[in-house]
């Protein structure tokens, strides 16, 4: 009776822990140029619908591509984001606006080109 009374509890603590978050809902978004070359300092905006994109507002998360061209977003909605890319003078516009719905608990990766 011990044994399945112990068994029981490790279960119920097991549930418990699974159901906190352990991992936040992350975006990696890395930038590159028309060549394939990544694109540091390229700043990415991303907007939670199609009217803030379109009209340039409220983004929820703005910061600029590291050396390596890429940037991260920590704990975002499991939802599909707009998202513009650009650097000087190229920019993704008519292209890879959008992410697909983001997996909940989960690093969720994006790659973008900037052209002219």
């Amino acid at each position: 009776m011990k044994k399945v009374s112990a068994i029981f509890f490790i279960c119920i603590v097991s549930l418990t822990l699974a159901s906190f978050q352990l991992f936040k809902t992350n975006l990696r978004i890395t930038v590159r140029n028309e060549l394939g070359n990544l694109e540091s300092g390229a700043t990415v905006a991303v907007y939670k619908t199609k009217e803030d994109y379109e009209k340039s507002v409220n983004p929820v998360a703005l910061d600029k591509t590291d050396a390596k061209g890429i940037v991260t977003y920590e704990d975002m909605e499991a939802i599909a984001y707009y998202v513009t890319a650009e650097k000087g003078d190229r920019n993704n516009f008519g292209a890879a606006e959008k992410t697909e719905p983001l997996t909940a608990n989960k690093m969720n990766k994006m790659t973008i080109i900037i052209s002219e």
